[in-house]
């Protein structure tokens, strides 16, 4: 393996990041010509073309593990800036890249926020995605951590339960009774509410019911709001424990007749790195998830 230049490194980094070859030399204060002189370089030691040159530019499957090495890279010399706090590094500041699920974001992780809010010179920059794809993000090299319903590490890796999510099929007693059908409810006519295309917990409560899609399906890609439209009657929906449990017991929303609640088990998957402000980050969403899901079925 030839040795790679730091500098190249972090311009792929860049690229990868704002999409083109100029917006990268903005922001690196180059031209670019500079920006493309350096990712040459860096292709011909790696032997392989790193980048599409597409708009907007990605890497290829060959430039995506030296993108995680970028971000590892630039991780631990922003930390060691930090440590020798001299004049020349005033400004550094560690940046911590995750990716969460939305309804994790809106309900269990906000006590990382409060932590991260009293850490110096640290930015935490979030990625919001389905527990299901979340660790593609980690395999691409766009993030350090990921909260993740993937229990099988990605390469370079570690993984660790955190707790589990519970949905509860609901909707209002109104729209449950519009389509109630002998002691259940007609599965394939009540409309359904999607978060996006990504979302499938209510298809496995169908499937559970030997029922298909209804004809009308909502999508509403927020947390706070796909809970605020079934409460609005607009259809179904999975509700999350931590946001309808009031809704529940007032009988705003009531539970499906004959649907069960679907766990979601999630792992904190993050790089395995000797950074001292991810293990902190680390730490910060053990305690998070010891008090906000629940907790890791035994094997």
């Amino acid at each position: 393996m030839p040795t790679l230049d730091p500098t190249q490194l972090e311009t792929l980094v860049v690229i990868a990041e704002e999409g083109t070859f100029d917006a990268a030399a903005r922001r690196l204060h180059i031209t670019p010509s500079a920006v493309s002189q350096r990712i040459r370089a860096l292709e011909r030691a790696a032997g392989q073309v790193l980048v599409r040159r597409t708009t907007p530019c990605t890497p290829t499957e060959a430039g995506e593990p030296l993108i995680r090495q970028g971000r590892q890279l630039r991780l631990l010399l922003a930390e060691a800036a930090a440590t020798l706090k001299t004049g020349d590094t005033d400004d550094t500041v560690v940046d911590l890249s995750v990716v969460v699920n939305a309804d994790t974001l809106a309900t269990w992780f906000r006590p990382v926020l409060d932590e991260v809010a009293t850490w110096d010179r640290t930015a935490l920059r979030i990625t919001v995605e389905d527990q299901g794809y979340s660790a593609d993000a980690l395999r691409r090299g766009e993030v350090l951590a990921a909260v993740t319903s993937e229990p099988k590490p990605v390469q370079g890796c570690t993984v660790e339960p955190l707790g589990r999510l519970r949905y509860t099929p609901g909707a209002t007693p109104a729209l449950v009774e519009r389509y109630r059908k002998g002691r259940g409810i007609d599965w394939s006519a009540m409309p359904m509410i999607v978060y996006n295309e990504k979302d499938h917990l209510q298809d496995e409560v169908l499937a559970a019911h030997r029922a298909t899609r209804p004809p009308v399906v909502h999508r509403v890609p927020s947390s706070h709001d796909f809970h605020e439209a079934i409460r609005r009657g607009l259809g179904w929906g999975m509700l999350l424990d931590a946001q309808a449990e009031a809704d529940l017991a007032s009988r705003t929303t009531i539970p499906l007749p004959g649907a069960k609640p679907i766990d979601i088990q999630l792992f904190w998957q993050r790089w395995r790195l000797d950074s001292i402000a991810l293990d902190d980050l680390s730490e910060a969403v053990r305690r998070a998830a010891r008090s906000g899901l629940r907790p890791t079925r035994p094997l």
